[in-house]
């Protein structure tokens, strides 16, 4: 059976203008790739409703899980949760559960909750929430989407949150074999290769080390006993080239 599949919506000027280093994608490729769910898209929008609804309503309908990093904090600009809801064509407001927590994690810090920061509590109606314990301002998790901050920290806190409740399926393995000779060397064999295993992922990426041009072969798959035999037809290959 196939594993389930999953992409990444990441929204904000800042990482479109090249403000801000996009760093949750590749937090959750490396999470996802573990536990067995195939990150097949990431997509990158600015703060605009309509784009946001159409690219969140595109990505759901053709995903397992969608993921969200951004938007959801107490600016102007922060405009994720609303449009989730216009996607799902639910209403939206301040909700107990979420302001309690917000209350708890602000009073914590000797703070009282300001209206700005309460419009962190404003979730989608029919929403679970994503407990979030550094900032106590929760994500949220509706249908098969899950709208996360965009705060590496925070981020990378909520996945943890919510990961284990995920439908998931058998880990991909990833081995590496690097060879010091270009691409064009291997473009062959390596396409011989991956025509007679097409249940793996054969990939190559040129690097430079120093004075040596060559390449790393990265081989892809959930079968261990698939993966050990690409990687000993790779070996064999890089004996015969030098």
């Amino acid at each position: 059976m196939p594993n389930p599949t999953a992409a990444i919506l990441v929204i904000g000027d800042e990482v479109l203008s090249g403000r801000t280093r996009e760093a949750n994608a590749y937090h959750l490729a490396g999470e996802l790739t573990r536990v067995g769910i195939d990150l097949r898209e990431i997509r990158v929008v600015p703060d605009d409703h309509r784009v946001i609804v159409d690219a969140l309503n595109a990505l759901r309908a053709t995903h397992t899980h969608v993921f969200t990093s951004g938007g959801i904090g107490p600016t102007h600009d922060d405009i994720t949760a609303n449009a989730v809801a216009a996607a799902f064509g639910v209403g939206i407001d301040v909700r107990d559960d979420a302001r309690e927590h917000l209350q708890q994690a602000i009073a914590a810090r000797g703070q009282t909750v300001t209206a700005e920061q309460l419009r962190m509590a404003r979730i989608p109606d029919g929403a679970a929430l994503i407990v979030n314990e550094l900032s106590g301002a929760p994500g949220f998790s509706i249908g098969n989407v899950h709208v996360m901050a965009g705060v590496p920290s925070i981020f990378v806190a909520m996945l943890a949150a919510v990961l284990p409740t995920l439908e998931a399926g058998t880990p991909r393995l990833s081995r590496e074999v690097r060879f010091e000779v270009g691409e064009s060397r291997i473009a062959a064999p390596l396409r011989e290769l991956a025509d007679q295993m097409p249940r793996l992922s054969v990939g190559s990426y040129p690097f430079r080390d120093g004075d040596v041009r060559g390449t790393n072969v990265v081989v892809r798959g959930t079968e261990a006993a698939l993966v050990d035999e690409a990687v000993a037809r790779l070996e064999a290959l890089r004996a015969a080239v030098g």
